[in-house]
């Protein structure tokens, strides 16, 4: 287009040719300055991602305004009570309008900046979507199928937009191997643990995928959490049965996971994976430390694994109650469906 018009200027009326060619020009300007953030939704995830507002206030506000998710959904995925996540929505969008920050597409050399809040963000939508806690939205048990896809095909944006960094490619990875598992989850609406899963189910091509996505960051070096959390989901889809599982590396990462990124949730990953290898009664101290601290006393998860502990040490009494507990948090149908048969279904007595 822009050769034909340099070839018309010959014969198109004076300055009609030029003013055509110079507004052509600008637009092919534009493009290439938008070009690294060619998609809308993530451009204005990176906009909402400033530097300015507080790490969690920047992911709560991004999920609320820009994802759709209501704050109940973002309450939950934060393990915070909801007056604590709307206090923080206050505060961002007070800081907003105080400090004048402008809604804007940020030059590239800025974008390495926002990139952890960005990744945030599109962990947390996909885990809404994974672990819905709206039965209302979801196509099959508790899975929101439309969020999975949109975290992942924007995982693969910023993939693509900032290729240098390992982190990128790791949630990628992470995603594609956890959603390779969708099909297997539930089975008639009821939810499926990992190792009672039909692994013929399994998504292949996105398993090949994200083992490749797997290597290439762990050659690229880095022990960075979605590095690791990949690597305990690519050690899960590589065991043909649950039976084959490396436990054994799985608490190793966990463990290292623990040093450099501390946090209760890890702490309680890595409960579950010990008990795989040292037995119920050595993960059930380390759950009850954390539980001691008063560390996720709202999770679910907690007292499910609490549970699922005492239940193996013939404990059935104190199990029931710890699956009580598990009810009383916030729980999608499809859990609290799962937790409820648990519970119902241990022998009376101790």
């Amino acid at each position: 287009a822009l050769d034909q018009l340099r070839y018309g200027r010959r014969f198109l009326p004076p300055g009609a040719a030029t003013l055509a060619l110079e507004q052509l020009e600008a637009d092919e300007a534009q493009t290439h300055e938008d070009a690294h953030l060619a998609d809308d939704r993530l451009r204005l995830i990176f906009t909402c991602c400033h530097p300015a507002l507080a790490p969690e206030a920047r992911v709560a506000l991004t999920l609320h305004t820009l994802c759709g998710l209501t704050s109940e959904q973002i309450a939950r995925a934060f393990l915070v009570p909801l007056p604590t996540l709307a206090q923080r929505l206050v505060r961002a969008k007070k800081k907003i309008r105080d400090a004048a920050i402008p809604y804007r597409v940020p030059p590239p050399e800025l974008l390495p900046e926002r990139l952890h809040s960005v990744l945030s963000v599109i962990y947390l939508v996909f885990n809404e979507g994974y672990l819905s806690s709206d039965d209302a939205g979801a196509a099959d048990g508790a899975i929101r199928e439309e969020l999975c896809d949109e975290a992942i095909r924007l995982a693969r944006l910023v993939t693509d937009l900032l290729p240098a960094p390992s982190e990128p490619r790791a949630l990628l990875a992470l995603l594609l191997l956890q959603d390779a598992r969708r099909a297997a989850r539930f089975a008639g609406g009821e939810l499926v643990l990992l190792e009672d899963q039909d692994r013929s189910l399994w998504d292949r091509a996105k398993i090949d995928e994200g083992l490749a996505l797997v290597e290439q960051t762990l050659r690229q070096g880095g022990a960075r959490p979605y590095a690791l959390q990949a690597a305990v989901a690519a050690l899960h889809a590589q065991a043909r049965t649950a039976g084959e599982t490396d436990w054994r590396q799985i608490v190793a990462l966990y463990g290292l996971l623990m040093r450099l990124h501390p946090s209760p949730v890890v702490e309680l990953n890595h409960a579950a994976a010990v008990s795989m290898v040292d037995g119920p009664q050595a993960a059930l101290w380390l759950i009850d430390a954390i539980a001691a601290r008063g560390a996720l006393s709202e999770y679910h998860l907690l007292h499910a694994a609490r549970a699922d502990c005492l239940r193996r040490l013939g404990r059935n009494a104190e199990a029931s109650q710890a699956y009580r507990a598990a009810l009383d948090c916030r729980v999608s149908e499809a859990e609290r469906r799962f937790l409820l048969r648990r519970a119902t279904t241990l022998p009376s007595g101790d």
